[in-house]
């Protein structure tokens, strides 16, 4: 059985047109691992392919839950093996392509889903949450599970903490320590491909899409979005969802939204870069060449490691 092809890297990158390239020449079917995609009605904000595309090649994860369902890194990687396993059974390739890297660490390394929720314990935290705030949690976190409290620093939520607190106080092994436990034998063997951007070229390409998401409606998908769900949505409280909140509550003009749209999405492509790099099974293909070029050279790699 030949391998997954996995195209992973930052926002802006050129994964979905490379996605489409090779998928066309593989005659693979796509699984998405972006953990916005997943979500109906909201479209522009997350640079789905466009519906012409999705009926040429079938794309899998993508408009599957409301806004206001709750979803979870370890579901996804539930939900996308069993779609693997069924596209295999069919004959076909596989194509995975995201951003997001959790949600591929689920689905090509397995994740730890841990115990169900202790309600006591949850219960307890979010009061400590709301009497003491986040950073009384962090710092609980610090203590007795430094591993995963370092992953959290650079973007704090708070229910990562209490998960990661609630497992530790459930279990009484740190979240992290599960995590080097968990049994490695069932990875899916994939060869990973990323584009490689000079970072001023990358961030150009950045801020050109925040402009196109601008003009194709994404004040208008936002407005559509508050009007069925709560402003408070998890979904809702990501990059260029929550800075076009503020805009059409009269917080901010449209030129300083834009740019802090692009402000914020270049640091979340730098955070998507810090984690990629980690990770040296990944090839990154310098993204100098034409796009059927590079579909070549992603097609000749991935035969070569087949």
């Amino acid at each position: 059985m030949k391998k997954i092809l996995a195209i992973v890297g930052p926002t802006a990158s050129g994964k979905t047109r490379l996605s489409l390239a090779v998928a066309e020449r593989l005659d693979a079917e796509i699984v998405s691992a972006d953990s916005r995609q997943i979500y109906r009605s909201m479209t522009v904000g997350t640079a789905k392919p466009s519906e012409e595309d999705r009926r040429r090649i079938p794309h899998h994860c993508i408009d599957i839950l409301d806004p206001s369902d709750l979803y979870s890194a370890g579901l996804y990687g539930r939900d996308a093996r069993r779609i693997v396993r069924e596209i295999r059974k069919r004959g076909k390739a596989v194509v995975v392509v995201g951003g997001s890297g959790l949600y591929l660490r689920a689905l090509l390394d397995g994740l730890f889903e841990g115990p169900g929720s202790n309600e006591e314990i949850r219960r307890a935290l979010n009061t400590q949450l709301e009497s003491k705030g986040m950073d009384s949690l962090l710092q609980d976190l610090k203590r007795v599970d430094p591993a995963s409290a370092r992953r959290m620093v650079a973007e704090p939520k708070a229910r990562r903490i209490i998960r990661a607190l609630e497992v530790y106080y459930e279990t009484g092994v740190p979240l992290s320590r599960h995590h080097e436990l968990q049994d490695r034998s069932n990875r899916l063997e994939a060869v990973q491909v990323a584009l490689e951007w000079d970072r001023s070229a990358l961030y150009g390409r950045i801020d050109e899409r925040v402009h196109e998401m601008v003009e194709q409606g994404l004040a208008e998908e936002v407005r559509g979005l508050l009007d069925r769900y709560d402003r408070r949505t998890n979904a809702l409280n990501t990059v260029g969802y929550r800075e076009m909140i503020d805009f059409l509550d009269h917080r901010r003009d449209l030129p300083t939204t834009i740019a802090l749209i692009q402000k914020n999405t270049r640091r979340f492509a730098k955070r998507q870069l810090t984690w990629f790099r980690k990770d040296r099974r990944i090839h990154w293909i310098p993204a100098k060449e034409r796009m059927d070029l590079l579909a070549e050279q992603v097609l000749s790699l991935y035969e070569q490691e087949s």
